[in-house]
């Protein structure tokens, strides 16, 4: 039933405006900062330069898993499809994570077409073909993880509105506490650092350094909004 649901979710992106708003705006976007700042006009060493692409790209991997999150659940609600949804046999946690797998694999097939741009400094310069898989999963995970996120927002939300605003300020708090790391006392300082989503766990992706810590801090920050994104939903079909 997973697999269906995401079929289901996907369809839906590509059926509408808003899959191909999403992916046109990242293209976009991404290529700009690639462009401007990765490239830029003072000349850079190709690792640099792949470095700085990973580093422009979280921010948008961030976005974009934040715009598809909010649709997932508050849009089943908007169009009064989720009773329908509920009273098919499947559970909470297949609906959850069915929607979560389609909004993943949309985030995956815009990360393919967005290649073209590591390609080039690839064909232009030196870098590891390892820097660049490593970095594109540094962006899938961080892209996972706020797609995690705001589908927990999603399932608080009665409008897609209110679930984007609640998602980006999730995470957002996360992406900032790195800064209360700067002003803080040990043991907070490490605590509120190893928290932080992007600045010390995404840092080692962007220079093609695979570590395990980061790997399973990312898997862990989605895995627990997805569950809560389930008790969340659970507890909403009691309430109504």
């Amino acid at each position: 039933m997973v697999l269906l649901i995401m079929w289901r979710e996907l369809r839906g992106l590509f059926n509408g405006h808003a899959g191909y708003v999403i992916l046109a705006a990242h293209l976009l976007i991404t290529g700009l900062l690639f462009n401007v700042y990765a490239v830029g006009a003072t000349p850079r060493f190709s690792q640099e330069v792949l470095r700085l692409f990973f580093h422009f790209s979280s921010g948008m991997a961030m976005v974009s898993g934040i715009l598809l999150g909010m649709r997932t659940i508050a849009e089943e609600r908007q169009m009064n499809t989720l009773v329908l949804l509920r009273t098919s046999p499947v559970t909470e946690r297949e609906i959850v994570w069915g929607k979560f797998l389609a909004a993943l694999a949309f985030l995956v097939l815009v990360s393919v077409l967005s290649l073209y741009m590591p390609a080039l400094i690839f064909w232009r310069g030196k870098v590891a073909l390892a820097q660049i898989a490593v970095g594109y999963g540094g962006l899938l995970l961080l892209g996972a993880a706020c797609i995690a996120i705001s589908l927990l927002a999603s399932a608080w939300s009665r409008t897609q509105l209110i679930a984007g605003v609640v998602g980006g300020l999730l995470v957002t708090v996360l992406v900032v506490i790195w800064m209360v790391a700067l002003v803080s006392q040990s043991p907070m300082k490490e605590l509120f650092a190893f928290l932080a989503l992007h600045n010390m766990h995404f840092r080692t992706f962007s220079t093609g350094t695979l570590h395990l810590r980061d790997l399973v801090y990312y898997l862990a920050v989605t895995v627990f909004f997805l569950e809560a994104a389930v008790r969340s939903l659970e507890a909403w079909r009691w309430r109504e």
